[in-house]
This record gives C-alpha cells, structure tokens and sequence, in this order.
C-alpha cells in the first residue's frame, strides 16, 4: 500500500480568506490521510486555518512561526 501524499502550498502574499480557499480545494483531490502544508504571510491564518479545520474535520498536526511566515500542516480526514 503507498503511503499518503504530501503537498506544500506556498501562499505567501495572499489575504484571508485565499489561503483557506486554495487549501479547502486542493484537499478536495487529495486522499483521506495525506498532508497539506500552507506557507502563509497573512497573520489572519492562525484564525482562519484552525477555524476550517475544526468546520471541516481536518485535523491540523503542526504550526509553526517563523519570523512573518505561518507554516500549518494539515491532515485530510476520511
């Protein structure tokens, strides 16, 4: 069995709520268990990206701050 993919998302740049949005539409073609990573500038993502995941049932494994990027991992749900 293969394991789950990982996709990384730079979104540097862009405001709340495209970061949200770009996420939610790759994690549609992506299989139950594989991770998403967003690299984020907008500060406004760690609201939005823990909001979604809790709407959506994502689990979100890891954040991370380094300087002005904000780095989520996300978890597709089944």
């Amino acid at each position: 069995m293969n394991a789950p993919s990982a996709i990384a998302l730079d979104l540097r740049g862009l405001r709340c709520p495209q970061p949200v949005l770009r996420a939610k539409k790759v994690l549609r073609g992506m299989e139950a268990g594989a991770r998403l990573t967003l690299e984020c500038t907008d500060p406004l993502t760690v609201i939005d990206v823990p909001h979604f995941c809790n709407q959506t049932g994502h689990r979100l494994v890891a954040r991370e701050k380094r300087d002005d990027l904000y780095i989520f991992t996300i978890e597709k749900s089944g």
